[in-house]
């Protein structure tokens, strides 16, 4: 697994989505792109974090940003999810964790001293050039949507 970094290009992805849909970074080229990596649907705090995207998609859209969710869930998961909290974003499928590894959040984790593989919840913000411009690792979701607002906004003024 390698490291990704600030300035990195960000790994390419095709992957499936939600109401048998396809998206692929190359699909964005020209927009930022919020791509969130989470451990499961309708779980508390994936299912937080995910209504806290779809509550500010407007602002995001405004930015000219999209958002991608991102878990191991199938697609037909995905749909139910999408369905239950009226999601406005594509989720997409990574069943076999290419992207997550290629991402870096299919990691090791260690619940009451049981260790096993997961996803890390973290967040990659892509500039229009397909560059990482920031990347929140290990994220807690409470203060998380702003603090991605708040960095999109940095890149908007910035540019």
């Amino acid at each position: 697994m390698t490291e990704l970094n600030i300035g990195d290009a960000a790994p390419d992805f095709t992957m499936p989505t939600d109401g048998d849909g396809e998206v692929s970074l190359k699909d964005f080229k020209g927009q930022k792109l919020v791509l969130y990596f989470y451990p499961k649907d309708d779980t508390p705090g994936c299912t937080r974090e995910a209504c806290g995207f779809k509550d500010t998609l407007e602002d995001f859209n405004t930015l000219n940003t999209a958002i991608i969710g991102i878990s191991k869930c199938s697609v037909a998961k995905h749909d139910k999810f999408k369905a239950k909290y009226d999601l406005n974003f594509p989720l997409a499928s990574d069943e076999n964790s290419d992207v997550c590894e290629r991402y870096g959040t299919w990691v090791e984790k260690n619940m009451y001293g049981r260790k096993y593989m997961g996803i890390e919840r973290a967040t990659f913000l892509i500039d229009e050039n397909g560059k990482i411009a920031q990347i929140w690792r290990k994220v807690k979701v409470k203060e998380h949507i702003q603090a991605v607002k708040d960095a999109v906004e940095g890149l908007a003024k910035a540019a």
